[in-house]
């Protein structure tokens, strides 16, 4: 599959590990119009390359992962262009993507940063990381899924002092709060998330999919719906090659070469 060409982003294939850095430093790696088309882009190329099986988003640089949507492009949006927002529809994507994706947040997140990052499966930040919702000092709100996303993640009351108080956390709250599963040094984030990447390489790509749908299923459902919807999706890996493939393994002790079907 032929790689795309990117306007903002780098993209880096190493070992079945995309890694997909916004690459506009001088303004903080702010989302615009283009970098929204870049993720878009991006996803189509990712879903569709076999070789690919784990992504990490992160940003360049040393202050920002992503730190919010670019202003001009907030002055001139309009009510409709917010109601079909591009981001929303991409960070869904990303959410629902039947593959794993890791943000490693090295620095600023703010607004469609962290927006971006919440929609992701797993996320890692630097120690000088701090993230925040701060959508109403412009006079709107956060539009592509930060109300839902992060009052699912950490509960209504420090949702409401994120958006509505204006709170940022900082890379240590983000662990406490369980928005992030790992704090460490800038200079080892990129490393860790690789590391993190490869271990999920070593599973069962297809039991890792279907656990994925189940686990964000269990959001929208009551308990006893989800808990149908796991045995069912227990019963479709009971049903695949790399279950047999899986068991043999452990019991010869040896490493498992997993086919995904």
């Amino acid at each position: 599959m032929q790689k795309p060409t990117f306007t903002h982003f780098l993209l880096e294939e190493d070992h079945g590990i995309a890694v997909f850095t916004i690459n506009r430093p001088e303004v903080m790696n702010a989302l615009n119009l283009e970098c929204q088309l870049d993720l878009i882009a991006f996803m189509d190329y990712y879903e569709g390359n076999e070789n690919l099986k784990v992504a990490i988003i992160t940003g360049a640089g040393d202050k920002a992962f992503i730190a919010g949507a670019d202003i001009n492009n907030i002055k001139t949006a309009t009510a409709k262009k917010a109601l079909n927002s591009k981001l929303r529809t991409v960070l869904d994507r990303i959410e629902n993507s039947p593959k794993i994706i890791i943000a490693a947040i090295n620095g600023y997140a703010f607004g469609g940063g962290f927006e971006l990052a919440l929609a992701c499966d797993i996320r890692l930040v630097s120690d000088n990381a701090l993230v925040g919702l701060p959508e109403a000092n412009l006079g709107i709100i956060p539009g592509a899924g930060g109300t839902q996303r992060l009052a699912r993640m950490v509960g209504i009351s420090v949702a409401k002092d994120v958006i509505i108080g204006g709170r940022n956390l900082k890379a240590d709250e983000t662990v406490s709060y369980g928005i992030a599963m790992k704090c460490v040094s800038q200079v080892e984030l990129l490393e860790k998330a690789k590391n993190v990447a490869s271990k999920i390489m070593e599973r069962g790509p297809l039991a890792i999919q279907v656990a994925k749908m189940a686990i964000n299923t269990s959001l929208d459902v009551d308990r006893s719906t989800g808990m149908m919807y796991e045995a069912l999706a227990l019963a479709v890996t009971f049903g695949s090659e790399d279950r047999l493939e899986g068991a043999s393994a452990f019991l010869e002790k040896r490493k498992a070469d997993f086919k995904g079907c």
